[in-house]
């Protein structure tokens, strides 16, 4: 009834700001990424990722979908998608609009062993674009996190997007409260990338680079860090 509950509701919310939307911006990419340090199961693990980026009349959203295999027979599916509604605007000010922020996160896992499981999380609060001197954007969400398994919590979500020359450097910091089950933990993940598509007379963007992934009690499992570099493969429709 709950997860019913949260469905109709965003549902809801999305269809009374959309009626009438106009899209300003979309970007929609595929990733392919390659480790082999990764914590928590197989430490190998190639993922492919579907993105999805739209801002809109009525504020933005961000949705993407990660498909991971491992080497020893793993699989999981995770996701999220992101809706903020603009409450208004700004001129002039480094603070550039506020929103509503809201997330759905779903994700299910199968191991090669036969073990599997699922979790859907909701997660809402508020949020705020920052007019910062040389990125393309940088965000803050503050969110209350309704989990499904284990006791809520809050979470911060910081975003950015950054040209650096011939380099795009962009990513996510996410820090979310301790609960009954697990310690506080603190995820950062970058990409640094250089778009190849203008020397292989393609007219989208073919990203090759890496992605860095710092994550401090990974899943909320005391002294369980990842120190991960991936190779990176990007390209946008």
């Amino acid at each position: 009834m709950k997860i019913t509950t949260h469905l109709v509701s965003l549902a809801a919310l999305c269809l009374s700001t959309t009626v009438s939307a106009k899209t300003h911006f979309s970007d929609f990419s595929v990733s392919y990424l390659n480790g082999n340090n990764y914590e928590v199961g197989d430490n190998k693990k190639q993922i492919v990722t579907l993105e999805h980026f739209a801002v809109t009349s009525w504020g933005d959203s961000f949705t993407f979908v990660d498909r991971l295999e491992s080497d020893n027979g793993d699989k999981e599916t995770y996701g999220e998608f992101s809706p903020r509604f603009k409450i208004t605007d700004f001129e002039k000010n480094p603070v550039k609009a506020l929103y509503v922020a809201t997330t759905i996160e779903y994700g299910t896992f199968s191991s090669h062993d036969g073990f599997g499981s699922s979790l859907t999380n909701y997660l809402y609060g508020v949020g705020a674009g920052f007019d910062v001197p040389y990125f393309d954007f940088f965000n803050v969400n503050l969110y209350y996190r309704n989990n499904e398994h284990g006791d809520n919590n809050y979470q911060t979500t910081v975003t950015w997007g950054l040209p650096i020359g011939p380099l795009y450097y962009d990513g996510f910091i996410d820090y979310a409260t301790s609960r009954d089950n697990s310690d506080a933990q603190m995820n950062f993940t970058s990409q640094l990338k250089y778009d190849v598509a203008p020397h292989l007379n393609i007219d989208s963007k073919l990203y090759l680079g890496i992605e860095y992934v710092y994550w401090l009690d990974k899943f909320g499992i005391r002294g369980v860090d990842e120190n991960n570099v991936n190779l990176l493969v990007k390209y946008h429709f």
